[in-house]
């Protein structure tokens, strides 16, 4: 009976030690984003996070069919990036801007890896209806990566994966890291639907900045809305807000920031 009483408050140390290491790893790599003047957590340095985006680019061009061969709409996307980057506070972030097109004509689809790298799809090329939408989403993706999303995004489930494995130790079984896990997953994807309203915002802001009419960006949640089906997954259990939600806040940034004056 000691023995089993003894082997249960071992467990319970070591993942107390386990919660309390994790905590302290992630809350001591705090540091304030020069552009959106965000306290953020995270584990990277930006030479890190360029050279992970930089490594990572030519697999995830891959995984859409390489690049476009239509090289004048690659120019189009290059150069409508390039000016929101030059134009707006972007500018300030140093990050080496790469913008690219992929081949893949089915999937709907724009994604930004760590350090600048950003891609679109011919397939939501193609459904864009002018040149101030493709600058809504090219300067969604932009906010990721000067809002840090990713490096953010790992050092929190690193964080999570830490207090899930604590729960197994002090379980004693596999189902309680599972759930522990679970309910971590749940969390890191409200965190997910964060970083996308944000990107939102930042887009705006960049769009207005650039020149280019904000507006715009809430016919882009059209397109989506459009190309998804109508799907009708409960916002909680989405990567991403639902579209009216999304417009509802573009619409609030839009205002937010002509009152500054952009």
């Amino acid at each position: 009976m000691r023995s089993r009483s003894s082997g249960f408050w071992l467990r319970i140390l070591i993942a107390a030690g386990i919660v309390i290491f994790s905590l302290i790893k992630f809350y001591s790599s705090s540091e304030v984003n020069e552009i959106t003047g965000e306290k953020q957590y995270i584990s990277l340095n930006k030479e890190q996070e360029i050279a992970l985006g930089l490594n990572s680019a030519p697999q995830m061009a891959a995984e859409f069919g390489g690049l476009s061969r239509n090289a004048q709409a690659r120019y189009l996307v290059d150069s409508i990036g390039q000016t929101i980057v030059r134009k707006s506070a972007a500018a300030k972030s140093q990050y080496p801007f790469d913008f690219h097109l992929l081949a893949d004509n089915r999937t709907v689809n724009a994604f930004a890896l760590p350090g600048g790298q950003i891609f679109i799809t011919e397939g939501l090329l193609g459904r864009l209806e002018n040149i101030d939408q493709l600058a809504g989403v090219l300067g969604h993706e932009v906010g990721h990566v000067i809002a840090r999303h990713s490096a953010q995004q790992m050092a929190k489930q690193e964080l999570s994966q830490g207090i899930a494995g604590a729960a197994g130790v002090a379980g004693g079984d596999a189902n309680s890291a599972y759930y522990a896990q679970v309910v971590a997953n749940m969390v890191n994807m409200k965190y997910g639907r964060e970083d996308e309203l944000e990107s939102d915002d930042l887009g705006v802001r960049f769009m207005m900045e650039s020149g280019y009419n904000p507006e715009a960006l809430i016919g882009v949640m059209d397109i989506l809305e459009a190309a998804s089906g109508g799907s009708n997954v409960p916002e909680f259990q989405s990567t991403h807000p639902a579209p009216e939600n999304r417009r509802e806040k573009i619409r609030a940034a839009i205002q937010k920031y002509r009152a500054q004056g952009l």
